[in-house]
């Protein structure tokens, strides 16, 4: 059961090449803009057709090139969440619904099951059932369109940047409601995003893509605690990346840091040609086997953090507190890294884009 794929699409100056076979509930697809997660999401949906491949849904096939099947999208039981929702803008909340629950009972030759006011009542819509996508909130206009697409009682899920359209103070408190939403409702879900709190906060399993590729996929949690390439440790959040030097089967010199030395718990193979540490596990202070000197550091200040980035380019976050300006006397001579904290990645032959 789950959902299975191989999709390829050749473009003139792109490429699409993904593939996938996951009983996870929860998917999510990361990278930058342009890597090819909205046409792996319309290819899925049969928006897109592609070149060869296969398309599963719990084991039935809705896509192979080889034998000619290509079921239509209304046939495939897949919901699709747009990232602007695709709200028919002269309907009502009420009348987006009923048209949703109209096409399904069209496709399927028989009636919807669910009265509309059930869904409006499920979804918190009632009271504003008579009005017009522009005159809802993004909130609202987000519930709306989830409570359509889940009327039609999809078996699997796809969620396009589905808080690309709202404000940051209004994105946590939709994450959390969907989140709720979802496990409600039990379904598969695959959603995309170039955010990766977005995907760590609401994804159990991971795929990273660039340029049209995956270039890993594993739980999610296992994807951030070891990136295995420098193109996944960035799409990760790393920001501090450098080639290495093997010295010993436990230390190593990195060259793009000034060729600082450091021993890693992890033992260095042959294959490992670079390093990485997240600018939050540095330790203030000259503490444990891997010291490192800040030299003349340059500042970034933002509300609640700072960025100090070393003489040797090594960017530091770390915390404060609303006006704090200490950080700009203060900065300590030396920062130190815990040697399990220190990522080893083997060769990478592409590198992403930015974000």
């Amino acid at each position: 059961m789950g959902i299975e794929f191989e999709i390829r699409k050749k473009y003139r100056d792109f490429s699409l090449d993904v593939s996938l076979k996951c009983d996870s509930k929860r998917i999510g697809i990361l990278g930058a803009s342009g890597c090819g997660k909205t046409m792996t999401l319309k290819s899925l949906a049969g928006l897109l057709k592609p070149d060869r491949g296969y398309i599963s849904l719990d084991e039935k096939v809705l896509f192979d090139s080889k034998s000619g099947t290509d079921i239509r999208p209304g046939k495939r039981k897949i919901g699709y969440l747009f990232q602007d929702y695709a709200l028919f803008p002269n309907m009502t909340v009420e009348e987006n619904i009923k048209a949703a629950l109209h096409g399904a009972a069209k496709d399927s030759g028989g009636y919807a099951k669910t009265p509309v006011e059930n869904i409006l009542d499920t979804f918190g819509l009632f009271d504003i059932r008579s009005h017009l996508p522009q005159e809802l909130s993004g909130g609202q206009q987000q519930r709306t369109a989830i409570a359509r697409m889940l009327a039609c009682d999809p078996q699997l899920l796809l969620l396009d940047e589905p808080f690309s359209a709202l404000d940051s103070f209004m994105r946590e408190a939709l994450r959390l409601e969907l989140i709720g939403i979802l496990d409600k409702f039990d379904k598969t879900v695959i959603m995309v995003s170039h955010d990766r709190d977005e995907i760590y906060q609401m994804c159990d399993y991971l795929l990273l893509m660039d340029r049209g590729r995956v270039i890993a996929h594993g739980p999610t949690d296992e994807i951030f605690s070891h990136p295995e390439t420098p193109a996944a440790a960035k799409l990760t959040g790393c920001k501090n990346i450098s080639r290495i030097e093997r010295i010993d089967d436990h230390r190593f010199r990195a060259l793009d840091w000034q060729g600082v030395e450091l021993v890693t718990a992890r033992k260095i193979e042959e294959n490992i040609k670079y390093a990485g540490i997240r600018a939050h596990d540095f330790c203030a202070g000259n503490r444990g086997e891997n010291v490192i000197p800040t030299g003349s550091t340059r500042i970034s200040r933002l509300p609640f953090e700072w960025y100090v980035i070393t003489e040797n380019g090594l960017w530091w976050k770390i915390p404060k507190a609303l006006n704090d300006d200490d950080m700009c006397d203060n900065v300590p001579q030396y920062i130190s890294i815990d040697p399990e904290k220190i990522l080893l990645m083997g060769q990478s032959t592409e590198e992403p884009n930015e974000d």
